[in-house]
């Protein structure tokens, strides 16, 4: 992906100021991207087979990050996911979410390099 202005991020997290600073960081880093509040929002989006990567957080109202990374596995959407999440010290989640192959499984707060660096691996 040379051109990061044509790469679009997708990021679905029920925190607000959450999902507001991450587009901001990818949109100063030249990325486009797209936030949604909740996994239904994005499943009933235009987007859904659009990103060059999600951002995901792991745990949300209803439909959970580890739900919707099935979900798309399952509609043979295979997009880039990073996971987002306050809980990076359960194992069996990371384990679920690296098993159906996440990319990343990043704890919060995260440093915006390491996401940044997550996303430019995908994404190189």
């Amino acid at each position: 992906m040379g051109n990061k202005t044509l790469t679009l991020v997708a990021i679905v997290d029920d925190d607000q100021p959450v999902r507001e600073s991450i587009s901001s960081l990818l949109r100063s880093a030249g990325y486009k991207t797209a936030a949604f509040s909740s996994a239904e929002s994005f499943l009933t989006s235009d987007h859904v087979k659009e990103p060059h990567c999600l951002v995901l957080d792991v745990v949300m109202p209803g439909l959970s990050g580890i739900e919707l990374q099935t979900q798309l596995r399952a509609r043979k959407c295979f997009t880039p996911i990073i996971f987002i999440t306050a809980r990076a010290d359960d194992d069996h989640i990371r384990d679920v979410a690296l098993g159906q192959g996440a990319k990343a499984f990043l704890g919060k707060p995260f440093n915006d390099d390491v996401l940044l660096d997550a996303i430019g691996s995908i994404l190189k």
